[in-house]
């Protein structure tokens, strides 16, 4: 038996990036998966690649009538909700923020902010019934560190942050648990802006690319998936209304005696010479 055998999970974005990976871990483990995406013909393909323990509804997870329709339809198909992972997300509004329409803004907000708010409203009251559930979130290190990201997405991933935390402690006594997972960097389609493109797409992107933070590697997607498996499942009971980093330790910073090494490697230098200067 796997680990995760006989729980029933929601996945928004399931059908590519973390999402995909995370789909695929856990029906290794035997759990049931309903994948919410707005990509239909990938989740459509993958949910017929992964057999009878997946299914996949067309989410668009700022539609509040979709996003419940989605849960509906897990426990319809399989009689319980044991995890949400409200996961779906895109870069959002770029540019200098008085460049920014306010229709970005809100697209930006609505994906991001909007649908871990619906995907949560719609878990809970199941949940609360079953007495037990566990919600994740996809946070991102952008939010806890700044310029690690788009403005308005980094303070998206903020407000998702605290949504989060807050809403953990206000239902904690019904034994669900919320927690965030923050990724660093991860080689996922978004990432490498190659959504509705093949996969080899990215790892042609990725050959030379630099990764400067103390695990020198990119971060990818089972990296996540690891995590998501563990809240997932019944070894975190204890834990909720945590954002917790996989990040390489890039938010933990550069450790002082390699920083002249990263330095030299990702931009000049300009050496202070009191005789010259």
């Amino acid at each position: 038996m796997g680990e995760l055998t006989g729980k029933v999970v929601v996945i928004t974005g399931g059908a590519s990036g973390i999402g995909e990976a995370t789909t695929r871990r856990f029906v290794a483990e035997g759990a049931k998966v309903l994948i919410a995406d707005m990509q239909q013909k990938r989740g459509s393909s993958l949910a017929k690649e992964l057999g009878n323990n997946a299914t996949f509804v067309s989410v668009e997870v700022r539609k509040e009538t979709e996003v419940q329709t989605a849960v509906e339809t897990a426990v319809d198909k399989w009689g319980r909700l044991d995890c949400m992972f409200n996961n779906a997300g895109f870069g959002g509004a770029l540019g200098p923020i008085e460049d920014i329409p306010v229709e970005e803004f809100d697209m930006t907000f609505d994906v991001l902010v909007r649908g871990v708010f619906l995907g949560m409203k719609h878990a809970i009251p199941i949940m609360r019934k079953q007495k037990c559930g566990s919600i994740i979130n996809t946070g991102s290190i952008s939010a806890i560190t700044a310029g690690r990201g788009p403005l308005i997405y980094s303070a998206a991933k903020a407000s998702v942050h605290h949504l989060s935390q807050v809403t953990a402690i206000s239902v904690a006594n019904s034994s669900i648990r919320i927690n965030t997972i923050v990724p660093g960097y991860i080689a996922t389609p978004l990432s490498q802006n190659t959504v509705g493109k093949p996969d080899a797409l990215i790892e042609e992107r990725l050959e030379g690319q630099p990764f400067p933070q103390p695990i020198p590697r990119v971060g990818r997607p089972n990296d996540i998936a690891e995590l998501a498996m563990f809240l997932a499942s019944d070894r975190s009971t204890f834990i909720t209304g945590q954002a917790i980093v996989v990040d390489g330790g890039a938010a933990s910073g550069v450790f002082w005696e390699h920083q002249d090494d990263v330095y030299k490697k990702y931009r000049p230098i300009r050496v202070y010479n009191p005789d010259t200067s």
